[in-house]
């Protein structure tokens, strides 16, 4: 799981991540973090990838919101 800080929140970056992965590893890294929302997931240019995300989000109730494209702020859980 690649994750940083940068301007002190937390990232998780999905690039060379492959799509079966993406539902476990976004959760686990929300669940993980939950403690330091907000949360920012860089899914990249690939619609896949941000429809994968996006799906794993709602399934769960996690809220979130677009803050441009392929990159995604988690903000509650």
């Amino acid at each position: 799981m690649k994750t940083f800080v940068e301007n002190g929140i937390t990232h998780l970056d999905l690039h060379g991540v492959r799509h079966h992965e993406v539902n476990d590893m976004v959760l686990d890294f929300v669940l993980r973090n939950q403690d330091l929302i907000p949360l920012v997931i860089i899914c990249g240019n690939s619609v896949k990838m941000i429809s994968l995300t996006k799906s794993c989000l709602d399934f769960n109730a996690i809220k979130y919101q677009d803050i441009r494209y392929g990159l995604i702020r988690v903000e509650k859980i």
